[in-house]
């Protein structure tokens, strides 16, 4: 499993920006990490033909390193879902 070597936060531009080890550099938006949320709920809307939409201007306020992961909390209060690292690396 590949961590990245730095993660940015640009909270102005609603941005989130991933570099690897191999200097690969990758960045999501906000709205869609909001969206794309791996928790158990928002699967089980996205399952159930729901779409999970990101209030306007929603952004990251806080990142906590999961090992595997992190989990990330939205201005919307929203803080259930640990985004692993491949999965991150996927939605960039």
């Amino acid at each position: 499993m590949k961590l990245p070597s730095e993660i940015r936060v640009d909270r102005g531009a609603r941005l989130l920006t991933l570099r690897w080890p191999d200097g690969d550099e990758r960045t999501i938006g906000h709205a869609q990490l909001r969206e794309s949320c791996p928790c158990a709920e928002c699967r089980r809307r996205r399952l159930a033909g729901d779409e999970v939409r990101a209030a306007e201007g929603v952004s990251v306020t806080d990142l906590q390193s999961m090992g595997y992961g992190m989990q990330i909390v939205f201005s919307d209060g929203h803080a259930r879902g640990i985004y692993p690292w491949t999965y991150l690396a996927q939605l960039a």
